[in-house]
């Protein structure tokens, strides 16, 4: 990753709830993590991220964006995910961009299954676009 251009303002009880997951699950949600800050940092709209807990689940928030959530649930152990608001355009809009790419749950979720690899630019631009929610929910297909 590149020199840390943004400010990464994170809540104390994060690392705990990542300290907690399964050893087949850590190195996963550690990636995602990783993602969703290195996005953050490449993104010239966003100059500081919260990380936090929401629901209990690490959450990314910006001024600019809607609130991302990673996580991964002992009732689903062959899946973990990343969250948006259900009320946005985010997951609608990805179906339609990234269907052959992704699978979704409802309005709300990109499911990754523990197997597979992750599409990284493609989900970088998902994430980029959540970021960014407010300054691109104007545009068809939000800019993507």
């Amino acid at each position: 990753m590149s020199l840390q251009r943004i400010q990464v303002n994170t809540n104390s009880s994060v690392q705990a709830v990542f300290d907690n997951y399964p050893e087949t699950v850590c190195d996963k949600m550690d990636n995602l993590r990783r993602l969703i800050i290195e996005t953050a940092n490449e993104t010239e709209e966003v100059s500081m991220l919260e990380e936090t807990l929401k629901w209990g689940e690490p959450s990314y928030l910006t001024k600019t964006g809607s609130t991302i959530r990673i996580d991964w649930k002992p009732k689903s152990p062959d899946q973990y995910a990343m969250y948006f608001q259900c009320t946005s355009r985010l997951v609608p809009t990805f179906k339609i961009v990234f269907k052959n790419v992704f699978r979704f749950e409802g309005k709300r979720a990109i499911i990754f299954p523990m197997k597979d690899e992750l599409p990284i630019e493609e989900l970088k631009s998902c994430i980029k676009t959540a970021l960014t929610y407010h300054k691109v929910k104007q545009f068809p297909m939000l800019g993507l």
